[in-house]
C-alpha cells in the first residue's frame, strides 16, 4: 500500500480477524438489525385491504423496539441471533481471505507493486471477493432473515427454518432466494472496503498500524457511504428473502426489481429506503467495531506469528550447536593418541 504498507498477514489470519470482529461487532448491535430488517420488509397497505390490521406496521425505530418488546418480551430483540452469528462469521471469513488473495495476486502481478491499487482496483477486487462469499454463505442469511421477520411464536430453529425455506415452492433453491440482489449488493462491502483502503491512505497515510480510534472512524464513514449508495437493493434483498406481504397470497417475489416496484407502487419511491436510519447507524457502529478489531487482532496475530518464528529459530539454533558439540566430540574420539 504504498507509504503504509502493513505486516505480511497469510489471508486465513487476515480472514479470521475479520471474522472475529465482524462477530463482535454483530452481537453488540444485534437488536438493531432486528429493528432494521422489520422495517424494511414492513409495507404500508390500506387500511381496507384484506389481512391488512394482521399486518404490524412501526412508525419509527423506537416504535419497533418498543412493540416488539411488547409483543416477543425482551427475546424478542434475538430472535435468530445465532443463525446471524454463524452468517456473519462465515460470510466475512469467506470475504476477507478471497480479498486478501485477490489483492496479493494484483500487487504480485503489478508492473509498478510499490503503488496502492486504484480506487477502481479497490472496488473490483472487493467486488470479486465479495461475490465469491455470497455465493457460499447466502442460504444462512435466507434463513436468519425469515427468523428475524417472524412472530415471536411463529420462530423456529435454524435448522428448522431452513427445512421450511427447503419445502416451499422454490425447494432447495429457495435458500438462494435473493442470490442476484446479492451479487449485484457485493458493491457495498466493495464499495465499504475500497473506501476504508482510500480514505486510510489519505488521511493516515505514514501510519504502518491504524490506532483503535482511526480504525473505528474509517470503517464507520467508509459504511455509511456504502449504505447511502445500496438502500434500495438493501431493501429489496430483504423483501426477496422474508414471507411475501399476505396481500400476494404467499406468492413469492422472483426478483429484486418486482420488490422495488411493489414498494413503489404502494409506498413511493421514499419506500426504497425504509429503515435507513437503524441501517446506517447499525453500519456505522458494526463497521467502526469491526475493523477496530480486526486490526488489533491482526497485530496480536504478527506478535504470535513472531513469536512463533522466533522460538524456531532459538530451537533450531539449539538443535546446530548441539549437532555441532557432537561431532566436535566425535571429531576428537577419533584422532591419534587421544
Amino acid at each position: 500500500m504504498g507509504a503504509q504498507s502493513k505486516p505480511e498477514i497469510p489471508p486465513w489470519g487476515r480472514a479470521a480477524a475479520g471474522a472475529a470482529g465482524a462477530v463482535l461487532a454483530n452481537a453488540l448491535v444485534y437488536p438493531l438489525d432486528i429493528v432494521k430488517t422489520r422495517l424494511q420488509v414492513q409495507v404500508r397497505l390500506d387500511e381496507s385491504a384484506p389481512g391488512a390490521d394482521d399486518e404490524p406496521h412501526y412508525a419509527s425505530t423506537w416504535d419497533a423496539v418498543k412493540r416488539i418488546v411488547a409483543d416477543d418480551g425482551i427475546r424478542g430483540l434475538y430472535m435468530g441471533m445465532n443463525g446471524s452469528l454463524i452468517g456473519v462469521a462465515s460470510t466475512n471469513f469467506a470475504y476477507f481471505y478471497w480479498y486478501t488473495l485477490a489483492r496479493s495476486f494484483y500487487l504480485k502481478s503489478s508492473s509498478l507493486p510499490a503503488l496502492s491499487p486504484s480506487t477502481a482496483v479497490e472496488l473490483s477486487l472487493g467486488a470479486v471477493a465479495g461475490a465469491l462469499a455470497q455465493l457460499f454463505t447466502i442460504p444462512v442469511a435466507v434463513v436468519t432473515t425469515r427468523q428475524q421477520t417472524a412472530k415471536g411464536n411463529e420462530c423456529k430453529s435454524l435448522m428448522a427454518t431452513a427445512r421450511e425455506v427447503v419445502d416451499g415452492p422454490d425447494g432447495v433453491t429457495g435458500l438462494w432466494r435473493g442470490l442476484k440482489a446479492s451479487l449485484v449488493l457485493v458493491v457495498n462491502p466493495a464499495i465499504t472496503y475500497g473506501a476504508y483502503e482510500r480514505l486510510s491512505s489519505i488521511f493516515f497515510p505514514v501510519e504502518s498500524k491504524l490506532k483503535p480510534w482511526q480504525a473505528f472512524l474509517l470503517g464507520a464513514l467508509s459504511k455509511a457511504l456504502a449504505t447511502i449508495v445500496t438502500q434500495p437493493l438493501i431493501v429489496a434483498k430483504v423483501g426477496l428473502q422474508s414471507k411475501p406481504p399476505r396481500t400476494r397470497s404467499g406468492k413469492p417475489f422472483k426478483s429484486f426489481i418486482e420488490v422495488m416496484k411493489f414498494i413503489v407502487k404502494h409506498e413511493g419511491a421514499l419506500g426504497l429506503f425504509k429503515g435507513i436510519g437503524p441501517q446506517i447507524f447499525k453500519g456505522f457502529l458494526v463497521q467502526g467495531i469491526l475493523m477496530m478489531t480486526k486490526e488489533r487482532v491482526e497485530l496480536l496475530l504478527i506478535l504470535f506469528l513472531r513469536y512463533l518464528q522466533a522460538t524456531r529459530r532459538a530451537q533450531l539454533q539449539r538443535v546446530a550447536g548441539l549437532a555441532s558439540t557432537v561431532s566436535q566430540k566425535a571429531l576428537a574420539s577419533t584422532r591419534p593418541g587421544l
